[in-house]
């Protein structure tokens, strides 16, 4: 990073701009702004689900995937620059699939709860889910790399897997839809 901010209150954003890694500025509404805040925003979630204590090695593999994140929101704020790492899809492809190996399969859809943990991974998901339709939309109207949108699925699918497999490895059931559960039964 070539220059470190000394001071956090630099009011060049007090007229509704931003600042990119090359020294142009998008208005605050810009669907770039927004797939950065958002990419931002879910690594917060995904801070706020370390704050639990997960069972290993997931807390290492979260930190990792903050660390793509990073990664990802500098490629969105520098247009044209490679700076995503190309290994990183892969990597969660096998993390889904080594974190869904031990899951009994589902039966139905599942509701976020059951642990406060998982109920931070699915809200972790939404985020992601968020994100990527916003990558998605940008990508309709600038060229943004397919590494971005491929890792964003990835990340969401992964942070199912992750929610249910923190209740797996705490002996906690899935939170399951059931059918019907608001409507009046039938007499």
């Amino acid at each position: 990073m070539g220059n470190r901010l000394s001071s956090i209150t630099t009011r060049t954003g007090d007229d509704g701009t931003t600042g990119l890694a090359d020294g142009s500025r998008l208005s605050k509404k810009d669907l770039r702004v927004h797939a950065m805040g958002d990419v931002d925003e879910l690594n917060s979630h995904l801070g706020l689900l370390l704050t639990e204590p997960l069972p290993e090695p997931l807390g290492t593999e979260i930190t990792r995937i903050q660390h793509d994140l990073f990664d990802l929101g500098a490629a969105l704020c520098m247009p044209g620059f490679d700076v995503f790492p190309d290994t990183a899809v892969a990597r969660l492809d096998t993390l889904i699939a080594e974190f869904n190996k031990p899951l009994a399969r589902l039966e139905e859809f599942i509701l976020p709860g059951g642990s406060r943990a998982a109920a931070y991974a699915h809200i972790a998901r939404t985020v992601c889910r968020r994100a990527e339709r916003v990558v998605v939309d940008l990508k309709s109207h600038e060229d943004v790399p397919e590494e971005l949108l491929l890792y964003l699925n990835r990340l969401s699918d992964f942070l199912f897997v992750a929610a249910r497999w923190i209740h797996h490895q705490a002996g906690v059931q899935d939170v399951q839809w059931k059918k019907g559960f608001n409507r009046p039964s039938q007499a």
